[in-house]
């Protein structure tokens, strides 16, 4: 792994955008406390919780729906018209969310078999549970590894920011070199050492 973060992390250095080996530079995988906390959830939960919410929906509409019968038209609105509008609004989206959970459940499934992830012995399908442990760990790991990379890169990136500045900085520093005389100066010299 140490090989393959190393290999990753010289090959963005010379993508121009990248910012690997910099200060700057952004963790490219989800980070490990996510995958943990994805880890965690249970399709089975949200649909508990979805169908208790449908229960809940369904009690609030016959209430409403007793309130209605028992009450006298003069003090019936604008109870019966806003329950109505919050009651089909409510309907709607928990329909809305039952859709995406089963969508979600099933793009989840597709991805395990991509990955060829197995259940575990007594699961029927992959749990989240398996999958995203794996992907928790191989995270771990891998934000290591990218850290003592990144960190490696930055430090070679300061020397040889230190190795241009000294190099150009001994170019730039010029020498006194003794003027030869020239004209009278000659003149004066050659008689008075002669």
């Amino acid at each position: 792994l140490s090989r393959v973060v190393s290999v990753y992390c010289r090959c963005l250095a010379w993508c121009w955008l990248s910012d690997a080996g910099r200060e700057t530079c952004v963790y490219p995988l989800p980070e490990p406390q996510d995958l943990f906390q994805a880890s965690q959830m249970k399709f089975e939960d949200f649909q508990r919780d979805l169908r208790k919410l449908r229960k809940d929906l369904n009690a609030c509409s016959t209430e409403m729906g007793k309130v209605c019968k028992l009450s006298s038209e003069e003090n019936l609105q604008p109870f019966k018209d806003k329950m109505y509008t919050f009651l089909s609004q409510a309907k709607t989206e928990l329909e809305t969310q039952e859709k995406q959970l089963e969508e979600t459940q099933k793009i989840f499934l597709e991805l395990s078999v991509s990955f060829s992830v197995k259940p575990k012995a007594g699961e029927k399908e992959v749990s989240p549970n398996t999958f995203f442990s794996i992907w928790h760990e191989f995270s771990t790991d891998f934000k290591d590894h990218w850290k003592k990379q990144n960190k490696l890169m930055l430090q070679e990136r300061v020397k040889m920011a230190e190795d241009c500045f000294k190099q150009a900085r001994e170019k730039a520093s010029y020498s006194v070199k003794p003027k030869h005389a020239t004209g009278i100066v000659r003149l004066c010299t050659f008689f008075y050492h002669s």
